[in-house]
């Protein structure tokens, strides 16, 4: 068996590839990083060189990007079924990029208080806050899933998003993302997944 390890702080998007990992039920060894020293070290930069977290390394594949986590493992082991059909690819690829792209762009520039005007907006890749905001609602809330009437590795990206804007406020808490939010932390991997950052969040403070 090809070893995996992943690199990670829980309090970071770590949790995300977390998650993943636990829904794709691969064995893997996991390695916590501090912010001020080892994740600044030369041991993780050439790992990562953007010094940031989550990052996977399985055999002598290294995988960074929480979107690109999701995909690699999604198709690395497919028996866990959450890589997309024929028929939920389209949506599947659209919405966990849009996530990545548009969507962060626009709640980080918002939560930094950048707005960009009319003439800019082109430039911005997103147009306005309101509009990706809008069309990410209305994408949650037309089925089940993101790509369909099943769970794939696509919500892992696209629910984290929807959960962690809305519980900072950056993303109004809608109708239809709280149901959806609702149905992906009812997620046994998703419950295991907190279960083992929450204790080591518990076990850092206990640390000081």
């Amino acid at each position: 068996m090809t070893a995996l390890t992943f690199y990670t702080n829980p309090q970071s998007r770590g949790r995300i590839a977390r998650w993943m990992l636990e829904e794709s039920g691969a064995a893997y060894d996991t390695v916590v990083l501090d912010y001020a020293t080892s994740l600044k070290a030369d041991a993780y930069r050439a790992i990562n060189p953007m010094m940031k977290v989550p990052a996977i390394v399985h055999g002598e594949t290294v995988v960074t990007e929480g979107a690109a986590i999701c995909a690699y493992l999604a198709e690395t082991f497919p028996n866990a079924g959450l890589a997309p059909t024929a028929a939920e690819r389209g949506d599947y690829y659209r919405w966990l990029f849009f996530a990545a792209g548009p969507l962060e762009a626009a709640v980080v520039n918002r939560a930094m208080k950048v707005e960009t005007e009319p003439q800019m907006q082109r430039m911005a890749g997103y147009g306005t806050f309101d509009l990706v905001t809008g069309v990410f609602d209305a994408a949650v809330s037309r089925r089940p899933y993101i790509a369909g009437d099943r769970f794939t590795a696509a919500d892992v990206y696209v629910g984290s998003a929807a959960m962690w804007y809305t519980q900072f406020g950056l993303l109004p808490k809608t109708e239809g993302l709280a149901a959806y939010i609702d149905r992906l932390t009812a997620r046994e991997a998703f419950r295991r997944a907190a279960a083992i950052d929450d204790a080591l969040l518990a076990e850092a403070a206990a640390k000081g």
